[in-house]
């Protein structure tokens, strides 16, 4: 029988122990991948060591020792004996793992980091829509259109509706019946989550729905070229919003002052 003391502790919504010690060095992980991925750790670096570390964010030295686990494993640091715990080369880091792609677009990312993602999206979508195009069936169109309607019925800043794009292109690339590209679709939607969260902050309002919903069209109607002109407009289309960013932020403050 459950003693009333557990019974509270389940009403107050307190999480299990071992969820929460996975909770606690993941979110440290974040953090400290964050800040190497952005360059406040350099490459060569020694991250601080396991006791200074551990104190300094209120976490044990288990759960330290795991979030510099997550880190080895994605390739961003090594353990050195004698050494200590280094930032690894950036050449070695898997920066198409979903989480290290996530940590680096949400520090700002230098335009070259922008554009090599923007290329890759020019190379893959396309050619994704296209095959969707070619190949999807009933369940994959109810699938792309839901996360169409949903896009409609949500401010294109909303929560809700940078989530409803994200399952639009993860939809495309299920409709491909490519199982290897369909593994692609997690880096694609950490590239649309920073597009969407960079013109919200940006303050950039143009509706993207009428290129989703051409795109959309293209492949119900079963016409691959088409798909995939369509595709490569929309990714212009985004591009050219994050490259005007700055025009336009410079172009409000002029409107202030002469106001």
């Amino acid at each position: 029988m459950r003693s009333p003391a557990s019974s509270r502790r389940r009403k107050a919504g307190r999480l299990p122990t071992g969820e929460l010690k996975t909770r606690l060095h993941q979110s440290l992980a974040r953090d400290l991948g964050t800040k190497i991925v952005s360059g406040e750790y350099q490459p060569g670096e020694s991250l601080p060591g396991e006791i200074a570390a551990s104190q300094s964010h209120q976490v044990s030295r288990n759960a330290y020792r795991e979030a510099v686990r997550i880190l080895s494993a994605k390739g961003l640091v090594e353990s050195r004996q004698k050494a200590g715990t280094l930032v690894t080369e950036r050449d070695r880091w898997n920066i198409l793992d979903p989480e290290v792609l996530d940590w680096a677009l949400s520090t700002n990312p230098a335009p070259a980091f922008r554009d090599s993602l923007f290329e890759l999206r020019s190379i893959v979508e396309p050619a994704a829509a296209s095959l969707a195009a070619r190949r999807r069936n009933e369940q994959d169109l109810s699938a792309i259109e839901a996360a169409l309607d949903e896009m409609r019925a949500h401010a294109p800043d909303s929560p809700e509706g940078e989530q409803a794009d994200e399952r639009f292109h993860e939809s495309i690339f299920a409709a491909t019946g490519n199982d290897i590209l369909s593994r692609l679709a997690n880096i694609i939607s950490a590239s649309v989550k920073f597009v969407a969260e960079y013109k919200r902050e940006q303050r950039i309002e143009r509706d993207t729905w009428p290129d989703h919903r051409d795109l959309f069209e293209a492949i119900k109607a079963c016409q691959p070229e088409r798909a995939h002109q369509a595709m490569l407009g929309l990714i212009a289309h985004a591009r050219d919003d994050i490259e005007r960013a700055p025009l336009a932020r410079k172009m409000r403050r002029s409107d202030r002052r002469e106001g």
